[in-house]
């Protein structure tokens, strides 16, 4: 992983509430660098804005670009479109780790962070569960508009008359009600 040493952002010699801004270009050479990637390709620009306080430092993200993903009707491939802000905080601590999850520890001696794991994940976060090609999309949302309708051949009156009809008490639980009260007396 040494190709991802440009990812790495010093952190010490920085001054405590201050602005940064680091800007970095993503292409195929960056997704190899994961083992078992979902994504091979892609042109990805992220913006990373840092704020150092004596405490914390915070970064925000800004991504945006397009991945090549492959389409699970038809194999073929496609280009994505991502747009993402995502914020993390790295917490000063003496554990090093994830300590919730948006909030990170590190030791107050630390001398950079390196940020390609991060950027790999929000990217990671914006595949799709169900990967379509375009071609299929419009057909795919239109099964799905069709699948959340509900049609009752009922009329209202009807299905009124059936939930009263629901709410009054099976005659077998009065008499068991009955009988539990008689045992009550004894």
């Amino acid at each position: 992983m040494n190709k991802l040493k440009e990812f790495d952002i010093e952190v010490f010699n920085l001054k405590d509430n201050t602005s940064h801004t680091y800007d970095f270009d993503l292409d195929e050479s960056f997704f190899k660098q994961f083992e078992d990637s979902l994504i091979q390709k892609g042109s990805v620009h992220v913006d990373v804005n840092l704020y150092k306080t004596a405490v914390m430092i915070r970064m925000t993200f800004l991504i945006s670009g397009t991945i090549e993903l492959t389409c699970d009707r038809s194999l073929d491939t496609f280009d994505y479109p991502i747009q993402s802000e995502e914020m993390l905080q790295f917490s000063y601590s003496d554990q090093e780790g994830e300590i919730s999850i948006d909030t990170i520890g590190i030791k107050r001696e630390a001398q950079r962070i390196n940020v390609a794991q991060y950027i790999y994940e929000f990217i990671g976060i914006e595949v799709p569960i169900k990967k379509l090609h375009p071609r299929f999309q419009q057909e795919e949302d239109s099964e799905e508009a069709e699948a959340t309708l509900i049609y009752s051949t009922e009329t209202k009156s009807e299905e009124s008359n059936e939930q009263s009809d629901e709410d009054q008490i099976d005659p077998r639980w009065l008499a068991l009600n009955s009988l539990k009260d008689k045992s009550k007396l004894n």
